[in-house]
């Protein structure tokens, strides 16, 4: 079995003249990925790997996330080819994982996570939020054949309010 967690960077800051890819948090949604991670070590697998888009608002939170699960910060994987809004991308990615991994968290972007969590789950998700956990499990032994799976669990900050 593959275990995929998708997480969607948190609420991110338009105020400043900065080009996409640096966007920082903004405090709700520092406030947002705190109160998520919080509540999702329940739905996680005993061992997983962090991959991070390295976009700031996805490192960021993927930092807070971290954090706040007691995993330790250095071993957090920022892949350039996360920072995508493209699910084909975005699958290219995953399926590109080495099967020795059976769990992956990954912070990414929309419209990808929305779109592969569509395509991959058994729940439509009309919008992942910021913040937006959504744990998949796969039936299968290699990432490369993922196919539909099945949605686990998904938490959004509205969830929690």
């Amino acid at each position: 079995m593959k275990n995929l967690v998708l997480i969607r960077h948190a609420k991110s800051s338009w105020e400043a003249p900065l080009k996409d890819f640096d966007r920082p948090l903004m405090k709700r949604g520092i406030i947002d990925a705190h109160d998520v991670s919080v509540k999702i070590s329940n739905f996680l697998p005993k061992t997983y790997i962090i991959w991070s888009s390295t976009a700031a608002r996805a490192s960021e939170t993927a930092l807070i996330f971290a954090q706040n699960l007691s995993y330790p910060i250095e071993s957090i994987v920022y892949k350039d080819d996360l920072y995508t809004f493209d699910e084909k991308q975005l699958e290219k990615v995953i399926k590109s994982c080495d099967n020795s991994l059976e769990s992956v968290i990954l912070f990414g972007h929309n419209e990808a996570i929305t779109n592969f969590v569509n395509k991959f789950g058994d729940v439509f998700i009309e919008n992942v939020p910021t913040s937006g956990f959504v744990a998949l499990q796969f039936e299968t032994e290699s990432w490369s054949t993922i196919n539909k799976g099945k949605t686990h669990k998904t938490i959004f900050p509205k969830d929690l309010k």
